[in-house]
């Protein structure tokens, strides 16, 4: 049971950093390049949306955990 918990707990932070760094490089690009700042600013808010309903799936898989556990 440790390794399933360590291995979904360091699979939440690769989400997480993940998830920021992508962001990173979506701000970085749309700085750089004027004409793709639509398609990097929408990439940036996709990526956004993911890390957030990511989020709520562990958090709703927490409390299965708690509440059955």
């Amino acid at each position: 049971m440790d390794l399933i918990k360590e291995m979904s707990d360091s699979f939440i932070i690769l989400i997480r950093v993940g998830a920021v760094m992508r962001v990173v490089y979506c701000l970085v690009k749309i700085g750089a390049n004027d004409e793709e700042a639509g398609a990097y600013k929408k990439r940036a808010w996709n990526t956004v949306g993911f890390y957030v309903f990511a989020e709520m799936i562990w958090e709703i898989k927490e409390m299965v955990l708690v509440y059955y556990g």
